[in-house]
């Protein structure tokens, strides 16, 4: 069928196979977190945004087309949507005493040892950004880590709304390939 294992797992799980789904989650629930952790703030409600996805994947895994673009892709697009409708769903802040405020803050520091294999991925994707131009690698971080929407990308960097959804795909490919070796 294809290449690309997770397309290939996709694929399955649009059949119902379970199996499939189970390996899906295994080989990418840890990227999805990250995105998720990134673009919430909240590790809890990552978790919860997370089998938000999964859940969204089972039911519209046949929804996947590997002509558009990578499953990787896909499923972080998917990841992307449902942080973006949990943030449009909070609460407006309300500022009250500076105790109030202090007590909702959480401590969400990683521990000792993930915080070592953190830095270790981070320095990996630092490495693996600096190789894309610029302009693709500030698209990438305003798209996947900033929550910013393709048309306001394409404003902001002046370019059609399809250029900068190639410049997305491309960038994430040349990403993947890079941290794949």
């Amino acid at each position: 069928m294809t290449d690309d294992p997770i397309a290939e797992l996709l694929i399955r799980v649009a059949t119902g196979d379970r199996t499939a789904f189970r390996e899906l989650y295994a080989a990418t629930s840890s990227k999805l977190m990250g995105v998720l952790v990134r673009m919430l703030g909240q590790r809890a409600e990552a978790e919860e945004a997370l089998q938000d996805v999964f859940t969204r994947v089972w039911t519209r895994a046949g929804r996947f087309d590997a002509a558009r673009g990578s499953a990787l892709g896909w499923l972080v697009a998917v990841a992307r949507n449902a942080a973006i409708d949990r943030l449009r769903a909070r609460p407006p802040v309300l500022t009250g005493t500076k105790e109030d405020e202090a007590a909702t803050v959480a401590d969400d520091r990683p521990g000792v040892e993930a915080g070592l294999i953190a830095k270790g991925e981070a320095r990996r994707v630092v490495d693996c950004m600096a190789e894309i131009e610029p302009d693709r690698a500030a698209a990438v971080r305003g798209a996947y880590l900033q929550g910013r929407s393709y048309q306001a990308l394409a404003e902001r960097h002046g370019v059609p709304l399809n250029t900068m959804r190639t410049w997305l795909r491309r960038s994430l490919i040349r990403l993947r390939e890079c941290m794949e070796r």
